[in-house]
């Protein structure tokens, strides 16, 4: 701490300490609307909502996990381990969109809400969090 605020880590910690927290708020969050959603009858719109933002969490680990992948290597070989990766990701996230289309009990536009739970949990950290605490300066 320095001058009563918390100082942020950098380096590859940070990004991990970030990591978690993101997805930690996300699956959070989807949770705590998921039980609202079963209290009020809506079982299949909870289901949607923690799947899409299971692989979603799934999707964002995978990417923090590539990226470093494709550096020290030359260009072609960069952009082949970059469109191998970006083809991987989407099949993963084709899994919960499969099964939202197939079985009833899930709902396919809470699984798509779903998907993009920790986007809406980086946009939430960025714009609410560091934006008003002074950390995003």
């Amino acid at each position: 701490m320095k001058n009563g605020t918390v100082q942020k880590k950098r380096g590859p910690e940070g990004v991990n300490q970030t990591q978690k927290k993101i997805c930690s708020w996300a699956m959070t969050m989807a949770i705590v609307v998921a039980l609202i959603l079963i209290v009020l009858g809506k079982k299949a719109v909870a289901k949607g909502l923690v799947l899409g933002t299971l692989f979603s969490i799934i999707n964002f680990v995978l990417m923090r996990t590539t990226i470093p992948l494709t550096l020290g290597h030359s260009r072609a070989k960069a952009s082949l381990i970059g469109l191998t990766s970006v083809l991987f990701r989407y099949l993963i996230l084709a899994v919960p969109l499969i099964v939202g289309i197939k079985f009833e009990s899930f709902n396919f536009a809470a699984v798509v809400v779903g998907i993009f739970a920790v986007q809406l949990a980086l946009l939430f950290n960025y714009l609410v969090l560091e934006r008003h605490s002074g950390e995003g300066k």
